[in-house]
């Protein structure tokens, strides 16, 4: 049996009927007041009224957020593996 919950979502004017899994709907709604947040925003700085071109300036900052998150974390992981390197090094000069 199916565990599904029904809910609706608004963006952009537009009312989304979705059907999740019920530890998803917290993350949905978060989202899409967050992409709600940005149309405002995006409206009222560059008084850019189509939609479609909000929703895909959108997606563009959504994407690049992404991607700049798994760039630093690569980052972060080529560092601490230097790191490791670097100590990993030195205590094998020091104990062996």
């Amino acid at each position: 049996m199916s565990n599904q919950l029904k809910i609706k979502l608004s963006i952009a004017d537009r009312v989304y009927p979705l059907s999740i899994q019920p530890q998803q709907e917290e993350g949905l709604r978060k989202a899409a007041k967050k992409i709600e947040a940005m149309i405002k925003q995006f409206e009222q700085s560059y008084a850019v009224r189509d939609k479609q071109d909000v929703l895909a300036m959108c997606a563009l900052q959504f994407a690049a957020q992404t991607e700049q998150k798994t760039i630093d974390n690569d980052s972060e992981i080529h560092l601490a593996e230097d790191k490791l390197k670097a100590l990993n090094d030195l205590l094998e000069k020091h104990l062996g």
